[in-house]
């Protein structure tokens, strides 16, 4: 599965990279509450979807989760990931993997790093909202 092309074809069908903006567009309900140590999960209940999170995170990381949550809603919307880890002899690590390359993908676009030839990518990751240490996760976008 390429993810990024995903991705790109999802900012291009919203005019947007704002996760929050692609939910509402996509019917997909934000859910705020307190969580604990949660930082958020995507739930569906029949035909509706539901992303959940923290209310007690900062606003980019809030952003950056919603953008994890959406991947789920989207690429995998049956897949239930905290059943399969706590039910199930099933490794849950390659869908988040893939969730967290896409909200990765969705925050950090080819488009940003072109605007911002002088800056590093790890500068460009802090201030958009994507955590240090999954900036690894991003496709460079090849040169022609």
């Amino acid at each position: 599965m390429d993810t990024k092309r995903i991705v790109e074809e999802l900012i291009l069908k919203h005019n947007s990279n704002n996760p929050f903006i692609i939910a509402d567009n996509l019917g997909i309900t934000v859910l705020y509450s307190d969580m604990n140590n949660t930082l958020g999960f995507y739930s569906k209940y029949k035909r509706f979807k539901f992303i959940h999170l923290n209310q007690n995170m900062p606003e980019k990381l809030q952003t950056f989760v919603c953008g994890h949550e959406l991947c789920h809603a989207i690429v995998h919307p049956n897949k239930n990931t905290p059943f399969l880890r706590r039910y199930i002899l099933y490794s849950v690590d390659k869908l988040e993997r893939q969730a967290n390359t896409f909200a990765v993908e969705l925050l950090l676009t080819d488009k940003i790093l072109q605007e911002y030839p002088n800056c590093s990518l790890y500068n460009i990751a802090r201030y958009v909202g994507v955590p240090e240490k999954l900036v690894d996760l991003k496709v460079l976008p090849t040169e022609s």
